[in-house]
Formats: C-alpha cells, sequence, structure tokens
C-alpha cells in the first residue's frame, strides 16, 4: 500500500465531511449565496499566494533538480490555474486585482497558512508535501465529486469552478502530485511516516476550516 492512500484512510472522516459540508453541497445544487462565494474567492485567493510560497521553499529545501523543478512548476501553475478562476469569478463581482492585493487575511486563512510556512520552514521536503497535498487532491476530490452526483450545465452559476477541479486537467495534475508524494515517501521510516500522516490530517482539518469559514462569513481580518 502507498503512503498516500494510508494518508486518505487516516484522514477519510475529515474527507468526507468535505462533500457533506453546506457550502460544498449548495455549490453542487446552485442555490450557494453569491456572497458567500465571493468571501470564500476572496481568501482563497489570499490563500494561494501564501501557499505557492510553501512551493518556494520546496525549491529551497530539495536536493535533486527533478525536485526543484517540480515545486517550481507547481508554483508557476498555481499561478496560472488556480488563481485565473478566482479572478474571472472576482472580476464579475466587481473586483480588480488591485482591490485583492487590499483585502487581509482572516485568522483561518492566516493560521492554515502559518501552520504550512512553518513545516516549510523546519521541515524537510517530505514534509512540505505532506502538509501542501490536501489542497490539491481534496479539490480534486471535491470537484470530481460535484460533476458526478449534480446536474452541472452550461446555466449552473458554479460550473467553471466545478470543471476546473473536477475535469480531466485538474485530476491529471492531481495525479502527479500522488505519483510524485509516493516516490519521495517511499523509503520513509516508521517515525517519518507517522510524523507525514499527523501533517497530513491537520492540514486535512485545516481544510475542512476554511470552508467552515467560507460559508459562515466570519469577519475576523488579520491586521
Amino acid at each position: 500500500m502507498n503512503l498516500t492512500d494510508v494518508l486518505l484512510q487516516q484522514s477519510k472522516q475529515i474527507w468526507n465531511e468535505y462533500l457533506q459540508h453546506p457550502f460544498i453541497t449548495e455549490m453542487g445544487n446552485g442555490t450557494l449565496n453569491h456572497k458567500k462565494f465571493e468571501h470564500y474567492l476572496i481568501q482563497d485567493y489570499l490563500y494561494l499566494k501564501e501557499y505557492t510560497k510553501v512551493f518556494c521553499m520546496g525549491v529551497v529545501k530539495s536536493n535533486t533538480i527533478e525536485d526543484m523543478q517540480f515545486f517550481h512548476q507547481a508554483a508557476g501553475g498555481t499561478f496560472k490555474y488556480e488563481t485565473a478562476v478566482h479572478i474571472e469569478y472576482l472580476r464579475n463581482f466587481g473586483f480588480s486585482i488591485e482591490d485583492l492585493e487590499q483585502q487581509e487575511l482572516e485568522l483561518t486563512t492566516e493560521s492554515y497558512t502559518s501552520y504550512m510556512h512553518g513545516i516549510s520552514l523546519k521541515g524537510d521536503v517530505k514534509e512540505i508535501v505532506a502538509a501542501v497535498l490536501p489542497c490539491v487532491w481534496s479539490y480534486n476530490y471535491i470537484g470530481k465529486h460535484l460533476l458526478e452526483n449534480y446536474e452541472i450545465d452550461d446555466n449552473h452559476f458554479y460550473k467553471r469552478w466545478i470543471d476546473s477541479y473536477g475535469r480531466e486537467e485538474f485530476t491529471q495534475l492531481s495525479d502527479t502530485w500522488l505519483t510524485y508524494s509516493n516516490r519521495l515517501f517511499a523509503d520513509s521510516s516508521l517515525e517519518e511516516q507517522e510524523r507525514l500522516i499527523d501533517i497530513f490530517k491537520k492540514a486535512s482539518l485545516y481544510e475542512l476550516k476554511f470552508w467552515d469559514m467560507a460559508y459562515e462569513e466570519v469577519k475576523e481580518a488579520v491586521k
């Protein structure tokens, strides 16, 4: 069994909660309040900026050109692919990129990104991967679930977001991360595996807390 299978198995209860979360179910049936989605997009845009910095630390901590290239490509792909979807929606909501740069992190966003930054500063490449993996993998997990279980036609307001994370291109990206992770984790000791499981579970829980924040619209910006 690959370690990623163990990671998912150990975090399955949390991941099942993603699919049952009102933000996700209401997005699927098209009833999610647009203001909640706007709020989520702003915080996720800010999150992705910090997330990308963790990839940059992955480059610094890498010992091989192959690993350096992987993290470098991940950073570029986040800016090119994920933030583009956010910006498209937010422009329709009346936000410019300049407006987004003036927004402030809320406490949940700050806590989550600080956790990843801490791992990237203190940990090795394996630990960095365990910290960032729940984001890309769970978004594909959620996107595919929405496509398979809801009617997403061309008039669905959230079709662009759902397609972005559930279709083949992002599935391939998620699979690439899993393949890379399993190669990287292959020689991990039992002690290392326990540490990686702990990091992955905590990051998965932060993902759930992020959905909670998005749905509840808690306005607690970090000054």
